[in-house]
Order: C-alpha cells, then structure tokens, then sequence
C-alpha cells in the first residue's frame, strides 16, 4: 500500500475497485480502516481511495497543530498525485468537517458530498468531550483510553452483544499502528477550532447528511443545521446505531449510501 509525501508529510492511502472515484476521510482516533465493513458493497461499484489523516494510521504524525483545512489540502494533493479531477467524497464525524472543507475549498473537484455523523460547530457539551479526549491518552493507557471513549460511540443495545466491546478494545489495543498522544491532542484542537456554519451555503454539491438516531456524541441537531444550510442536502436519520453506525449498522449505512450515489453519476 503506497505512500505520497505531500504538505511536508508521507501520506499513506489505499485504493480499491473500479467505477467512478470515492474518497471516504476517517475521524478522530481512526485510519482508512475504519471503513472497512461497507467497502465489499462500496468497491463492486466504485473506486474506493481511503488515506489516513496525518497523525493517524500509517501517516507521518508530526507534532505540530494541525487544521482540517490542512487535511483538507492533503486529499486534494493526493488526488493531484493519483490525477484525478473529481470524485464523490464522504467523511465520518471529524472527516465529514475536513470533506466540508475540502468542498469549501476546491469545490471544482467534488461531484457530491456526504456526511456521516458530522458537525459544522461543536456545542459546549460536545467541545468539552472532544478536548479531554485529546488531552486523555497522554495519562492513561489505550485500553482504558477505549473504555472510557466507546460509550458514547456504540448504543446500549450494542453493547448487549455478548463480548463485542471487549472484542473492539482488543483489537485497537492490538492494533499495529496505535494513535499516538500527541496527534489525537492536535486533532481534538482540530476539530474543536473547525467552524462551518456560516459557509455551508456555500456547500453547492448536492449532499447527503447522515446521522445514527441514537447518536450521541453528534446527535441529530448537528446533522440538521449542516441539512437545513447545505443548499442541496438530503437528510436521513437511522433507526439503528449511534455515532458509530459504520460498525454497528454497516448495512443501512452503506445502503442510504450507495442510493445516493447511484443517482449523482459523474458524467464525463
């Protein structure tokens, strides 16, 4: 899996199937894996390219703050690098801010959007998690880090599986490439800085804006400021999952997204 160094840093990306260009943008605490139950349905369609943020996965992790801004430019030079013009690009939670931007920003480059458990401004509520999450890793171990982060990921009912939290924490304390203190410190900074509200009208892709009933870490308020000021989005609200749907409800998620995609094809 190959590397690019862009921005002063080596990005590591993945690309899978053929079809029209996906790009999918990971959020805090995750790399391109995160996406890894909807890509089979995803890539018999499209050409998947996931990447990992710089801080996270396989990424140069400098310690330094970073911006979504920032990230932002990151995909648009890998997208320059693989030479491709333009794609449909979604992101989950922290990705759909920096998919905002990279809208905002090059907005030539982007067929459509789509928002999964996102935000254009944090309340106090969600600032004030979001910063001691940042703060967290450098004083605790990442099994206890996980413990303290996935109730407000995963609902109750997901929870009541027998074995399947205990099953994720060993697998992100296993986990080859771990996140390190300090980049989680600058990305909680990140996202907390980010702010969109007054610049979603300018949003003119059409959008698809999708949040968990039960989210919540990004309830459904935040999802419909981005539905109610993005000139051309669509809402959808699930029944099932919370903030972390992808793995809870990898089916409805990829289902209320390969339809909105069917219907916005590039055309050449």
């Amino acid at each position: 899996m190959p590397k690019v160094h862009v921005n002063g840093i080596d990005l590591f990306y993945d690309i899978k199937g053929t079809g029209e260009p996906l790009v999918l943008i990971s959020g805090l605490l995750c790399d391109h894996a995160y996406w890894s139950l909807i890509m089979p349905s995803l890539t018999s369609q499209y050409q998947v390219i996931r990447l990992d943020n710089r801080g996270m996965g396989r990424s140069s992790a400098p310690d330094s703050p970073y911006t979504l801004r920032q990230m932002a430019d990151d995909v648009a030079a890998l997208l320059d690098h693989i030479s491709i013009d333009q794609v449909h690009i979604g992101g989950h939670s922290m990705g759909g801010q920096i998919a905002q931007e990279f809208v905002l920003a090059y907005p030539q480059k982007a067929q459509s959007l789509i928002l999964l458990s996102s935000l254009a401004k944090g309340d106090g509520l969600f600032n004030s998690i979001i910063t001691t999450w940042g703060n967290l890793l450098a004083h605790v171990d990442l099994r206890l880090y996980e413990q303290v982060v996935l109730p407000w990921i995963f609902t109750n009912t997901f929870y009541s599986i027998p074995g399947m939290i205990d099953q994720l924490i060993e697998f992100a304390v296993h986990y080859p490439f771990p996140p390190k203190s300090h980049s989680i410190y600058h990305h909680s900074r990140a996202i907390v800085d980010c702010d969109t509200t007054n610049r979603l009208q300018n949003i003119l892709c059409p959008t698809l804006v999708l949040v968990g009933q039960q989210d919540i870490l990004t309830p459904v308020k935040f999802s419909q400021q981005l539905a109610q000021a993005i000139p051309q989005a669509e809402l959808i609200v699930l029944a099932q999952g919370g903030h972390g749907f992808l793995i809870e409800s990898p089916d409805a998620v990829v289902k209320a997204m390969l339809k909105f995609l069917a219907s916005r094809q590039i055309i050449y």
